[in-house]
């Protein structure tokens, strides 16, 4: 992704190096990443994985930051402006709706958000009590050594997933779905939440296409790379298991794929409405 002659977005709170966080007891940073990114995305129970360890406790230290820490915190900030550009100018013209962007945390290891704590085994997340997204850009490294899914600009699809929970916060939808899931039973709690998830994947489809000028060739690939690579499905079988929709909350890789390039096509936000769609 060309990012060179890109702004910096001045919507980001860096609480790296600053009080962050240390793991005890034997596993920490990407470490405890690994282990708990698992129960992230595929609803496994961990926790007997982590008998006899200490979580991650904020430091109350500070440090300099590494330059890989620089360089991702700078390449977050470049990909946060051009979200900004694109839904700023798209959402009054597809929506009528003024667009008020998100600020995005990046951490290392624990944080407090709006939404309670968190750690960054927990993976990006989206907060609607404070409009923030969070990222542990350490996840990077995990997204191509654990996932298989490295390249910037997979890494740059995620930012634009997690701004996308907050587009769908801006439009009310998330306010409306955690109301309907309350009456809900699990199963169909969890199928709720897969076509807000695959609306996600869709709307950050929708931001590709209007950054197109932006992409190097491989760029979509990455991207595709890692919808495919963070499918219920891909997961639960890379993790030993017998893939088991009624447990799955972010969609299939093929249906994260398929709504990803149903938002690029064209770069519409009309065409994401999976909440209506009778087939994901």
């Amino acid at each position: 992704m060309r990012l060179r002659n890109v702004n910096r977005s001045r919507r980001i709170v860096d609480r790296r190096g600053r009080g962050g966080g240390r793991a005890i007891g034997g596993i920490g940073g990407i470490g405890l990443i690994a282990v708990l990114a698992i129960g992230y995305f595929t609803g496994i129970d961990v926790t007997p994985l982590l008998d006899g360890l200490n979580e991650s406790q904020p430091s109350g230290e500070t440090r300099e930051l590494t330059q890989a820490e620089q360089e991702a915190g700078d390449f977050a900030a470049r990909v946060l402006f051009t979200t900004e550009e694109v839904w700023e100018r798209e959402l009054p013209q597809q929506v009528g709706q003024d667009y008020r962007p998100p600020e995005l945390v990046l951490f290392s290891e624990v944080v407090q958000s709006g939404c309670g704590g968190a750690q960054g085994s927990s993976g990006p997340f989206y907060c609607p009590a404070d409009r923030r997204a969070y990222l542990d850009t350490s996840f990077f490294n995990f997204m191509e050594q654990r996932l298989g899914a490295g390249g910037d600009f997979a890494a740059a699809y995620v930012i634009a997933h997690e701004v996308a929970h907050h587009l769908q916060n801006e439009l009310g939808i998330l306010g409306q779905v955690q109301q309907l899931r309350a009456t809900l039973s699990e199963r169909e709690s969890n199928a709720l939440q897969v076509r807000v998830e695959l609306q996600a994947d869709c709307f950050a489809g929708v931001w590709v296409y209007h950054v197109s000028d932006l992409l190097e060739r491989g760029d979509l690939n990455e991207a595709l790379n890692a919808a495919h690579q963070i499918g219920d499905d891909y997961l639960q079988s890379r993790a030993g298991r017998q893939p088991n929709p009624h447990s799955f909350t972010h969609g299939t890789s093929a249906q994260r794929m398929r709504w990803f390039e149903a938002g690029q096509a064209n770069g519409s936000v009309a065409d994401c409405d999976t909440f209506s769609a009778t087939s994901l």
